[in-house]
């Protein structure tokens, strides 16, 4: 019998929330965003499941976009840092990897090197965020560079990213939005442009425009901190479950756990779990952190450890060894366990380490 966590990925919610999100902009086209192991789901089998529907998919590197080409996946991959070396180039030509360009030397290097094929760019705008991408002023001199290249495709993706698109009631969003169509280069070629992340497919329909990228609601979780009426739509793609693997009752006054971190103020029961920050689990979760324990929520007590946790099971009518127990996933949000925790429900998910077997239904 092998250890009984692991996550439970559902990919019949996975292509539910990928047409939610064609059905709010249906005159854009949607690449799912598949980057950090598919956001801890696993990008080769999120890839293959959203393959007969996604036109192409997102990537943060080359290595990523080489695993999916390598284990099947034939779409068309955008690298969203693009590159970085010169030796990428031609790298992501031969393989039809899309190219984010946002700085000198990415489109010195392209269109530098010798090439087989042309290659597809999506040129970087600041409107804003201060991250990546050239300045305002900078786009249309980037933008003739390119299109002037024998190695760039005419079709020239003019991009840009949100930075408060999850907060619903700041104007910066609105603010980039007008940044960047007032900056749009000048051209008799066919120009198209992207600028929606989660949020703003879900939120700001001003932002639908050619191309839109879903990270975070492919996977079934809200970017907003309150309720909003299209994200209410989305359903959990990942339950992270795990199973009781002991039980003992304890006095008031005992403790549980590293550094008795927890004390008894009655007689209870404690129920140890088989999941800890070794799986993802995070360590920075405090006491009364809500765990299902067969449907039933209970409290976390005492510090998370590697390999276990330990939950306050003394109010459950049963409990057994054996028992399912769940970290989060549909009836647990794990922007809930997130919130207690001090983070964002992208980093619980994007940090879940191989250890946890992914389990697809």
């Amino acid at each position: 019998m092998s250890r009984p966590t692991k996550a439970i990925i559902d990919l019949q919610a996975l292509r539910h929330n990928f047409e939610l999100a064609q059905s709010l902009a249906p005159h854009s086209s949607t690449i799912p965003m598949v980057k950090a192991n598919a956001y801890g789901h696993g990008a080769v089998e999120v890839a293959r499941a959203l393959a007969p529907i996604a036109p192409a998919f997102g990537v943060a590197s080359i290595e990523e976009a080489i695993d999916l080409r390598d284990n099947g996946i034939t779409q068309p991959i955008l690298l969203l840092e693009g590159i970085f070396s010169s030796d990428e180039v031609s790298l992501a030509a031969q393989n039809n990897f899309w190219l984010m360009v946002e700085n000198q030397p990415q489109v010195k290097a392209i269109i530098n090197a010798t090439l087989a094929r042309k290659i597809k760019v999506w040129l970087g705008m600041d409107t804003g965020m201060h991250r990546l991408g050239f300045q305002p002023n900078e786009i249309q001199a980037a933008y003739d560079a390119l299109s002037n290249s024998h190695n760039v495709s005419d079709d020239i993706v003019i991009t840009s990213h949100f930075a408060c698109a999850d907060d619903l009631d700041s104007q910066a969003t609105s603010k980039q939005i007008k940044n960047f169509d007032l900056h749009l280069p000048k051209t008799n070629n066919k120009l198209s442009t992207s600028l929606a992340n989660s949020a703003a497919i879900l939120a700001w329909p001003q932002a639908h425009r050619d191309w839109q990228r879903p990270g975070f609601m492919l996977y079934g979780s809200s970017p907003f901190v309150q309720p909003q009426e299209n994200a209410d739509q989305l359903q959990a793609v990942m339950s992270f479950e795990s199973a009781v693997i002991s039980l003992r009752n304890i006095s008031a006054g005992e403790s549980v756990g590293y550094t008795a971190n927890w004390t008894a103020q009655r007689d209870s029961t404690i129920a140890t779990v088989t999941v800890g920050y070794g799986d993802g689990y995070p360590r920075s979760a405090p006491n009364g952190t809500p765990i299902l324990i067969n449907g039933v929520r209970c409290p976390l007590v005492g510090r998370v450890s590697m390999d276990m946790i330990t939950v306050d099971v003394t109010d459950l009518p049963q409990v057994a060894i054996g028992d399912k127990t769940v970290l989060w996933g549909p009836e647990l949000p794990v922007n809930e366990i997130a919130s207690a925790c001090g983070t964002i429900g992208y980093e619980l998910l994007t940090r879940m380490p191989a250890r946890v077997p992914r389990v697809y239904s």
